[in-house]
């Protein structure tokens, strides 16, 4: 319950130990000091961005598509070519390519993450393949179609293709409906239901080579969004998809990409864990207020819900929150429940974004500070009070009549076996504020108390009866944070 994931960009990992091997590195030649150190840090799932067998149709893209190419160059100055392997995403088959090792090295991978009580999980994309997908020959009638008019009328939206099974057809290309269409992808056609069928048989392919799978824009193929998007009814595909990956692999791992509030929707349908982008933006936009207000929803939910700063799609998080800040948002984040979602690089304060094209990063220098942080972080959180233990939201309220700083506020408690207690408070604005805390322990009364500061030096003696009523007080500096235990004297 509420694992700890951590992801790589597989193509840059296996490049970058490539360099500092000095030859070509495989899945195989992953060293265990690499492994021991993920584990070290507490991480339950490994998520490898990047693994699928891509074409060299996505990759020419890449290679002639001038905006992508300059924001290449802005991550990679001195960028070659070689740097340059085409969209992760553009997926021409789930194997596993044989210049990183093929399938029995990701198996042997795989057992090696388990003997490390890990689990492995890898990408799986629903929408759309790549432009020379084999079903392009086989089976055209699996995508969306477009006329001569939709080409003329669209041309980078729509593209012509030779088919195996007669004339040339026009495609659409894939995308969401609010952003223009990915060139080097072709649109699966989900009103079709011998697609559907096709894509439950990769499904469970997929499937059988890892623990879990992390579903690519999971929300483009609900029948509601797809119609919107291509006018075109179709039958919901991840109910019966579901049902039947977890009758195949009982205790498999779900995990949606998803935006435009249907989260719950896609938890609904079956998905174990949906992302929790609108966390991500109320603490980007320092709304403490909203924050508070966001983890309201129910435990139930909140507990499948993804929670992160950055990830493959987003900005680096000491690129995009000042440092204190980065501090405040990462308490709350990765104390609260839900999977708690950590990217390579994020740890070490990495600040280049690098898209998933390329397959190399730029080398940055160590946020040492920063990393402390996040050491001391994974170690508290791996405690586990936050794995199995009672969550809930506590309220803060003003410290004096007028003081308005109190809604700065978020503040949530943790209980553990053997009447354990964890507190967590984070002043998430950018100014000092008070206020106390309604704590929801009435046996605090009649003892003395201490609260000692796992993330801190801080350690205050304070009377049960004063914890009660009028509550704890807190006087905080901008984005300031406390992860307290309370121990009776």
């Amino acid at each position: 319950m509420n694992p700890s994931l951590y992801e790589l960009n597989t193509r840059v990992w296996l490049n970058t130990l490539s360099t500092e091997s000095g030859r070509p590195v495989t899945l195989d030649d992953i060293p265990d000091r690499e492994l021991d150190r993920l584990a070290g840090l507490g991480f339950d799932l490994i998520y490898l961005l990047g693994i699928w067998k891509t074409g060299a149709a996505g990759r020419e893209v890449s290679l002639r598509n001038g905006a992508w190419r300059a924001e290449f160059a802005r991550v990679l100055p001195d960028l070659t070519e070689d740097d340059i392997c085409g969209s992760c995403f553009a997926i021409s088959a789930y194997e596993i390519p044989e210049s990183i090792g093929g399938g029995t090295a990701l198996h042997r991978l795989r057992t090696r993450l388990r003997e490390r009580g890990q689990r492995l999980i890898l990408d799986f994309v629903a929408n759309h393949t790549s432009l020379d997908h084999p079903w392009v020959q086989s089976h055209p009638e699996f995508y969306v179609r477009g006329s001569e008019e939709d080409l003329g009328r669209q041309p980078g939206s729509y593209v012509r293709l030779k088919s195996g099974v007669g004339n040339d057809v026009i495609v659409a290309h894939g995308r969401d409906p609010y952003f223009p269409s990915w060139p080097d992808t072709l649109q699966l056609d989900y009103g079709n239901p011998q697609l559907q069928e096709a894509m439950l048989g990769e499904l469970l392919k997929a499937a059988e080579l890892c623990d879990g799978l992390r579903c690519d824009t999971a929300m483009l193929i609900l029948p509601s969004v797809f119609a919107r998007t291509w006018g075109t009814a179709s039958e919901p595909f991840w109910p019966r998809a579901l049902e039947r990956l977890h009758q195949q692999s009982p205790g498999f791992v779900t995990m949606a990409e998803v935006y435009w509030d249907l989260e719950w929707e896609l938890q609904q349908q079956g998905f174990d864990y949906t992302y929790d982008k609108p966390l991500y933006e109320r603490l980007r936009d320092g709304r403490g207020r909203l924050v508070r207000e966001h983890l309201k929803a129910a435990t139930g939910f909140q507990r499948r819900s993804v929670r992160f700063l950055e990830n493959h799609d987003e900005p680096r998080a000491a690129a995009t929150f000042a440092p204190e800040m980065h501090r405040a948002a990462a308490v709350i984040t990765f104390l609260c429940p839900g999977l708690r979602f950590f990217y390579q690089g994020q740890l070490e304060g990495a600040k280049a974004h690098v898209p998933v094209h390329l397959c190399r990063a730029p080398v940055e220098p160590v946020d040492v500070g920063l990393a402390d942080f996040y050491r001391e972080l994974l170690s508290s959180s791996d405690d586990e009070a936050f794995h199995a233990g009672t969550w809930r939201l506590i309220n803060p309220v003003a410290a004096w009549e007028g003081n308005w700083t109190w809604d700065c506020f978020v503040a949530f408690s943790w209980e553990g076996e053997d009447d354990r207690r964890l507190l967590i408070a984070v002043n998430y604005g950018g100014g000092q504020s008070q206020c106390y805390l309604e704590l929801p322990w009435a046996d605090l009364a009649g003892r003395q108390w201490r609260l000692d500061d796992r993330l801190g030096k801080a350690s205050y003696d304070r009377d049960g009866d004063t914890l009660l009523s009028p509550g704890l007080y807190l006087d905080m500096p901008a984005w300031g944070y406390h992860l307290f235990e309370l121990l009776p004297l």
